[in-house]
């Protein structure tokens, strides 16, 4: 039997878990807000199997059975992978059970834009799943908090996000916060974001989606930042350094092309020119802002003489080429 880990305390984890023990998280009388969630359930069509309080910050949830057509994905959630979902399919139909129920939270605004009222943030695959195999009805832990369907980026579990799928993600939670939460801020919704330079990443996806993402992330990561204001006033911004970002991938890809031409073959071209082009580990002390760094960049791409690199210098290069997503 494998050996139980020891706890550790991280640094940046400041919760303190309830004490909650098993038998303190059945509800049997819950808070008149969970008496009419469950009223709103049943109104809808589904049933309420138990009510209880999660462990960890004694939240109350309702584990609910729902009509699968009132259910769809939250407006930013990423797209479907079908080989996921084949596999999904044949589990399920191997062994003739659903056993992981979805999160779901109760959305207003779901009323106006479709024949259905429940959200799924992380069950999209499970969700297409059960909807392609014939299923009816759809089980899940309804969380009374919408705003929770905007954390849940940060607690999905169901297939491991590649840097695309996170950026693209981050940008449609962005734009359908911008209609919401336009007088909130960027680093208000920090945990849901996760980092700046994914922000800018899935507005250049949006605007070109074979972007190779994984060439310019180092680089924003480095010298991006949450941007002051309202998330409208934001928003412009992003966009103007998303087009900044797309300048330097059209200046990169023009010298990949030229080195094709002269015969080279490596799959490492872009990331040569990336490094080639980079500044920044010569840089001591306080980096440049995102905007200058790309700007910069983008004109030494434009500069440089493609007849004067040599085959050694890009074997040198060396290392996984960059994310293609």
């Amino acid at each position: 039997m494998p050996t139980p880990r020891t706890p550790k305390r991280r640094r940046s984890i400041k919760i303190k878990p309830t004490d909650l023990g098993p038998a303190d998280l059945a509800l049997a009388d819950p808070p008149a807000e969970l008496v009419d969630l469950a009223r709103s359930v049943e109104e809808d069509g589904g049933a309420v199997l138990a009510t209880y309080r999660e462990p960890l910050g004694g939240h109350a949830l309702l584990l609910v059975a729902l009509p699968i057509e009132r259910v769809a994905p939250t407006p930013f959630q990423r797209d479907v992978s079908e080989g996921h979902v084949r596999r999904l399919e044949k589990a399920m139909d191997k062994t003739k059970r659903f056993l992981d129920p979805v999160i779901v939270v109760r959305e207003e605004r779901a009323a106006t834009e479709g024949d259905y009222r429940y959200w799924v943030p992380n069950g999209y695959h499970r969700l297409t799943a059960l909807r392609e195999l014939g299923a009816k009805t759809l089980l899940g832990l309804l969380v009374p908090e919408t705003k929770v369907a905007y954390q849940i980026l940060a607690l999905n579990i169901e297939k491991a996000h590649n840097l695309r799928e996170r950026a693209i993600g981050v940008e449609r939670m962005y734009r359908d916060l911008v209609g919401m939460a336009a007088g909130s801020a960027e680093e208000e919704w920090a945990l849901e974001f996760e980092e700046p330079a994914l922000v800018t990443l899935g507005f250049a996806y949006a605007k070109r989606g074979r972007l190779s993402g994984g060439a310019y992330h180092p680089l924003l990561r480095k010298t991006d930042a949450w941007i002051s204001g309202r998330l409208t006033a934001a928003a412009q911004k992003r966009e103007e350094l998303a087009d900044v970002l797309l300048g330097l991938d059209d200046a990169v890809v023009a010298v990949v092309d030229e080195l094709k031409k002269k015969g080279f073959t490596s799959p490492y071209l872009k990331a040569f020119v990336v490094a080639r082009i980079n500044p920044l580990r010569f840089i001591k002390g306080e980096l440049p802002k995102a905007v200058d760094l790309l700007s910069g960049m983008t004109q030494r791409a434009r500069g440089m003489k493609v007849d004067k690199i040599r085959p050694e210098d890009v074997a040198r290069t060396g290392g996984a080429p960059p994310e293609e997503e």
